[in-house]
């Protein structure tokens, strides 16, 4: 332990720390305290190095005081000590604990104390905070030419009790300081208030508030600026003036401030906050103070926000060249002397407010007198557009109508400059926040910057490449369900005057007016439409006399009813286990079903859930089954409605329609009651048309078998009578020729009645499946044996050109019959005298025509129905009667052979009766080799 100069009696020591306690408490000067202090120690204590340094809390560093050391250089002791992390001299100010060093020359966490150490050849070292109710003032640094040489307890009690004291005495000083530079506002703002009330005028009122702000708070530059709303941007409008003129221009105040480049800073003040940037201290993001006082050209501010009724007027702005804490008086001054200027302000613009008032007042009536006058609301609108865009200096305006079934904003009217581009398709609907909080508004709502703000989500994006970047939108029908928007859109980002708000939500009133009434035309209109549409589609369905084209015109209604994109049917026949998909043509492949898969009835979900309803029903797209989705695959398919097609309670059901639209789509009442009656007709229709179809066919069946067993009987009683001719031709039985005879005429009549037999006993009306082969050499020769009769009967001339000796297949008994039928027509409705004529023609392969000519007469009903068939068989025909009957058999039988048969009247006035024949493969392979 350091030994004292000389040995001190205990009173002493108390009477020295008392003298040193008293100049402490009543000195008020801190270089008199510091000098008591090392005084103090170094008298009492005898250190070779003493140091007191005081704590600078902004730049956390200690700069030197004052102290003894052993060569008398003071110089030293004067520096500034910037404190490091893990350095000794800052655990003592954060922690406020001594520290005892047993060698300072050797100690690496005391920066340039080593040095100095070295230097002195100091080695045992206390340092000591100077400390008063936690906050740390400075630390004492007492150091020894010996190692690791500490106080002892008496003396750190007496060392505690004087640096106390001393850190307690800084303190009051410091509080005294605070309190002697602390400014009050309160006399600076009545005397400005006093100022403001003698003046007249904005101007002067602005330059005012400038004059009594700078004399206030004392800073470099006080301006004010004021906000330009369409261009949004701070302009200078008012500053001090300058008495030095000798600034650079790196200096000068800054003309404008744009608001893209410090948004964060309009944000502030837009919200009634003051903005404060000094020494290592700012109430804005770091990037947005660089760029805010890159634009001001100052280092130092405070800004105020000049505000009217919610409104951003501009802002009061105090500005240093240098870094600066700003107090809280100033803060209070400037805030204060803020609110005062905002007051003040709409007393001076109040005539030009109500100048506008006027203006919007006349123009919203001029707006209702042409919703009165004005038959056409397109003009209206017209009307109302340039005049809105016109008093508010905006580009587009649009009127929107909300579609409710497909969730989107229908463009109902959009005017806009001609050389820019027009929204071509309708608007997606809003988010749910967004939406909500559009039609709980009840004013219009302004957006200033559609780049930086988070509403319109799904608009931001169409309106941002149409070059809009502010817009204004107001719902039509306030206090009411949505129904349209009025949206006034601006090509740069601007602010929105509450007066300008308010005319557009008066406007959009009015607008929605004339929204609502066009909308009922509309839907008056739409429902004259669809019922016009239903009744046509009745109509159609009712004229449709086959079954495909009533699928094909019943699902082309409903899809134009019902303005869906698809619709499918799934049918069958009772009995069946699958079911056969027809559809719509849908418009592209999002709207695609398999129509050459095979549904299963019993297995697929979906037709068993039709069955089972007795009405249709709709679900999602997510709702489809597994296994309907194999036949019902295409992507856009969202929305469903399903109704089975029912008739009769006891009859079974046939099949079932299925509507499909986009994802989201809301199917309203009269959609349903609509498809509901569509498909009750259709159902109904179809199956009348299936049985008379049926009816048709079994019909023209019978008429078959009845001409084919007539024709029969024909041939057998003819090869029967030729028979019995020759029997009485026979002459005298005992001629040796006659026994030869006898027996061939019975054996052909027993061929003739076991033919007959046959027709009448076993043979059922069908197409042999098993074709046989015949050549037409043949084929001809019989059938003019067999009209020969009447050839010369009625004196006809007849000749076969091109014969050929090819093969005809197929069912040649019932070919034989058609062709005997056509020409015994031909012969009798020939004149007598007249000819016949065959002629033969190979048209490939596989086909072979013959074609029989006349010149008789032929009724003109014949050849139309004939072609184009019955167009309604309730109704008497020429076809329900020979010859229009065989001639209809005829042409029934060919085409079940697979053949054809027409009749036409050629340009000389001839008719011709034209078979299509099918050529035996063997024939070319004959005619081949």
């Amino acid at each position: 332990m350091v030994q004292q100069k000389e040995p001190n009696t205990y009173e002493k020591q108390l009477v020295a720390l008392g003298r040193v306690l008293q100049t402490l408490r009543e000195e008020e000067d801190s270089d008199v305290l510091v000098t008591a202090v090392i005084t103090y120690l170094h008298t009492e204590f005898e250190y070779a190095l003493i140091w007191i340094g005081l704590y600078d809390r902004l730049e956390h560093r200690l700069f030197g005081k004052g102290g003894i050391t052993p060569n008398g250089d003071l110089s030293v002791l004067k520096q500034r000590f910037a404190l490091n992390p893990g350095d000794i001299l800052e655990q003592v100010v954060i922690q406020q604990r001594p520290v005892a060093v047993p060698d300072l020359r050797a100690e690496q966490r005391i920066s340039d104390w080593r040095k100095i150490a070295q230097k002195f050849d100091i080695q045992g070292t206390v340092v000591f905070p100077i400390r008063y109710r936690d906050r740390c003032y400075g630390v004492t640094l007492m150091g020894s030419t010996g190692w690791g040489v500490a106080p002892r307890a008496d003396e750190k009690v007496r060392l505690s009790i004087v640096l106390g004291e001393f850190a307690a005495a800084l303190y009051k000083i410091e509080t005294e300081w605070q309190r002697q530079q602390t400014k009050h506002p309160d006399e600076p703002l009545l005397e400005i208030l006093a100022k403001l009330r003698s003046l007249t005028g904005l101007g002067p009122r602005l330059e005012a508030v400038v004059t009594h702000t700078h004399e206030f708070i004392q800073a470099t530059r006080t301006s004010i600026y004021w906000y330009e709303r369409e261009r949004r941007y701070f302009w200078r409008r008012v500053g001090n003036r300058q008495k030095n003129t000798g600034f650079i221009e790196a200096n000068q105040p800054a003309s404008g401030i744009t608001v893209q480049e410090v948004s964060g800073f309009y944000q502030a003040l837009a919200s009634d906050q003051l903005v404060s940037i000094g020494e290592a201290h700012s109430s804005l993001k770091a990037d947005t103070t660089t760029r805010l006082m890159q634009q001001i050209r100052a280092r130092s501010l405070l800004a105020a926000p000049i505000l009217f009724q919610g409104e951003l007027l501009g802002f009061l702005a105090v500005e240093g060249m240098e870094p600066r804490i700003w107090s809280e008086g100033e803060k209070k001054f400037l805030r204060g002397a803020a609110q005062m200027l905002a007051l003040t302000i709409p007393v001076d613009e109040m005539e030009t407010t109500i100048e506008r008032i006027q203006q919007d007042r006349e123009l919203t009536a001029e707006i209702a007198r042409s919703i009165y006058d004005q038959e056409d609301w397109k003009a209206t609108f017209k009307q109302t557009a340039e005049q809105l865009c016109k008093r508010l200096k905006t580009e587009r305006f649009l009127v929107l109508m909300y579609d409710d079934n497909r969730g989107e904003f229908e463009i109902c009217y959009q005017n806009f400059p001609g050389n820019r581009r027009p929204l071509t398709s309708p608007l997606a609907a809003f988010s749910a926040p967004d939406l909500k909080c559009l039609q709980e508004s009840k004013t219009a709502i302004g957006i200033e910057n559609l780049e930086s703000e988070q509403n319109l989500s799904g608009w931001r994006d169409r309106w941002l490449e149409m070059g809009v970047r502010s817009v204004i939108l107001c719902h039509t029908s306030i206090g009411h369900p949505l129904e349209g928007l009025v949206v006034i859109g601006h090509e740069a980002p601007r602010s929105w005057h509450r007066t300008e708000l308010e005319l557009v939500r008066i406007v959009s009133q009015q607008m929605g007016f004339i929204l609502h009434q066009w909308q009922l035309q509309r839907q008056t209109e739409q429902q004259h439409k669809i019922q016009q549409a239903m009744q046509w589609g009745i109509k159609a369905i009712q004229r449709a006399y086959q079954v495909p084209l009533l699928e094909q015109a019943t699902l082309q209604h409903i899809t134009q009813v019902l303005q869906a994109p698809l619709a499918v049917l799934v049918h069958w026949q009772p009995g069946q286990s699958t079911g056969q998909v027809l559809s719509s043509p849908p418009p592209n492949d999002r709207f695609a079903v398999n129509s050459d898969l095979a549904v299963p009835l019993h297995t697929d979900l979906l037709i068993r859930w039709a069955l089972e309803s007795e009405g249709a029903f709709s679900l999602t797209a997510k709702e489809i089954p597994g296994n309907s989705r194999q036949w019902l695959y295409g992507s856009g398919i969202g929305e469903l409605l399903v109704v089975a097609l029912r008739t009769a309670p006891q009859q079974e059901p046939t099949g079932i329609v299925i509507v499909a639209d986009e994802a989201g789509w809301h199917w309203a009442e009269w959609q349903l009651q609509a498809l509901n009656l569509l498909v009750n007709q259709f159902a109904w229709a179809r199956r009348s048309l299936a049985l008379t179809e049926q009816l048709i066919s079994q019909r023209l069946k019978l008429e078959q078998l009845a001409w084919y067993k007539h024709r029969r009987l024909e041939e057998t009683q003819r090869t029967v009578l030729t028979g019995l001719k020759r029997l009485d031709e026979l002459g005298n039985p005992k001629e040796p020729l006659f026994s030869t005879r006898y027996q061939q005429i019975v054996r052909s009549l027993h061929d003739a009645i076991a033919s007959l037999n046959q027709v009448i006993q076993e043979e059922q009306w069908q197409i042999r499946p098993y074709p046989s082969s015949l050549s037409l050499i043949t084929l001809l020769k019989r059938a003019l044996e067999r009209v020969d009769p009447i050839i010369k009967e009625r004196q006809l001339w007849s000749q076969v050109h091109d014969e050929t000796n090819l093969l005809i297949s197929g069912d040649i008994l019932k070919i034989e019959l058609v062709l005997y039928e056509l020409l015994t027509i031909a012969c009798q409705r020939s004149a007598p005298g007249s000819r016949i004529d065959l002629w033969c023609r190979q048209i490939d392969t596989r086909w072979f025509e013959l074609c029989i000519t006349d010149t008789g007469h032929i009724e003109p009903h014949l050849l139309q129905e004939l072609e184009s068939g019955r167009p309604d068989w309730l109704v008497p025909s020429i076809l329900d009667h020979p010859p229009g009957l065989h001639l209809l058999v005829c042409q029934s039988v060919m085409k079940a052979i697979g053949g054809q048969f027409n009749l036409y009247k050629l340009d000389d006035g001839r008719n011709m009766s034209r078979l299509v024949l099918p050529i035996a493969p063997s024939s070319n392979a004959t005619r081949s080799k």
